[in-house]
């Protein structure tokens, strides 16, 4: 049956098969709940605005929005909240749904006249959890699915909880009405890990795996290999696999063995320019060619800037060839796209994040 006031007004009771299929459709991954997520600096707004939504679903911080890069633990927390709500009370109503699975739902659904079928799973929610939202950027007809649906549910006090890999005003492609309402509630960040936690989780998933780990190896580990916690997790996959097939312990010396055998390399190898650019032109959703080319649209030139700024702290190669780079663009307009980044860098925390996210994973690990 439907929650209490606190969620929605009293509606019909629905059959049994209607509720199980309803909650069947997701249930969190095991190894994820707040127990499990090891808080620090980076991530302490955002894990603060989960747990605090997952104790009283629709009435605080309504919609969250938590964005960060890749691997940092945004699915993490999403699980986190459906797994506290449904232990509390397993039925609730609950979606989760990447956004990626949300358009091609929706684009199955108009192929064969299911539409309010598919509306109906998606709105009979008193929580809608979805991951990954800049997925929908550009597709306009979900993006309209998504703005009425987001209406229907917080007009009548549902949870919504979103993620994202960048904040609601970095989201172009995003309609304004959509990142408006995305703005509208908790926006919370999740910042690139600092080295001792980076430790903590490597401690914290070895506890976990019942994996014997020295907190010497988990420091050395968080410290030498490079980019997002998914990767340091198998870096600590990978050393253990390797320790068994010698028969060794997880020791120091294996550990400085395998860094430098499967990430110094990688490290050392500077990306070229084709890969700056398709990077940042990934990042921000916009072509290379529209990168490289005379646009002088705001998120283009700011996307160009950015890429500018990379190439010249990568690289180091001088103003002019960097602009020949850039369709034989004059050297002092490449300085003035490197200085404007540098000092937006200084104020914008956000901008400062994207910009190093995007030179680590520039690197190519094993």
């Amino acid at each position: 049956m439907w929650l209490s006031n606190s969620f929605s007004r009293p509606r019909r009771r629905r059959s049994p098969s209607r509720q199980r299929s309803l909650n069947s459709r997701f249930q969190p991954a095991e190894r994820f709940s707040f127990d499990t997520f090891v808080r620090g600096q980076s991530n302490r707004l955002a894990f603060a605005g989960a747990k605090a939504v997952a104790n009283e679903p629709g009435k605080k911080y309504n919609p969250l929005f938590i964005y960060g890069a890749s691997g940092l633990g945004k699915t993490h927390l999403l699980h986190s909240v459906a797994r506290q709500i449904l232990d509390a009370n397993p039925k609730v109503p609950l979606v989760y749904i990447t956004a990626q699975q949300f358009a091609e739902e929706f684009v199955n659904a108009l192929q064969n006249g299911k539409i309010d079928q598919f509306r109906r799973a998606q709105r009979a929610v008193a929580v809608w959890l979805v991951d990954d939202i800049q997925f929908v950027a550009g597709k306009d007809k979900t993006q309209e699915e998504i703005f009425h649906t987001f209406n229907y549910l917080h007009s009548l006090g549902k949870q919504i909880v979103l993620s994202s890999d960048r904040p609601p005003k970095d989201l172009y492609l995003m309609d304004e009405r959509l990142r408006s309402r995305f703005e509208a509630g908790l926006v919370a960040d999740i910042q690139m890990p600092d080295t001792e936690t980076r430790c903590a989780i490597l401690l914290t998933k070895a506890e976990q795996e019942r994996i014997e780990l020295d907190h010497g190896v988990a420091m050395y580990l968080a410290e030498n290999v490079p980019g997002n916690i998914r990767r340091l997790e198998g870096a600590l996959t990978k050393l253990t696999a390797q320790a068994s097939v010698e028969g060794l312990p997880l020791s120091l010396g294996l550990a400085q063995l395998m860094v430098e055998q499967y990430y110094r390399a990688g490290v050392l190898a500077k990306p070229g320019f084709n890969q700056i650019v398709d990077a940042v032109g990934k990042h921000y959703r916009i072509s290379s060619d529209e990168i490289r080319g005379i646009s002088r649209k705001a998120p283009i030139v700011h996307a160009r800037h950015v890429a500018v700024f990379i190439t010249r702290e990568i690289t180091g190669d001088s103003w002019k060839h960097i602009g020949g780079l850039f369709g034989d663009r004059d050297h002092t307009s490449m300085m003035h796209g490197y200085t404007k980044i540098s000092e937006m860098m200084h104020q914008d925390k956000d901008l400062r994040a994207a910009v190093k996210m995007l030179i680590r994973n520039l690197y190519p690990d094993a």
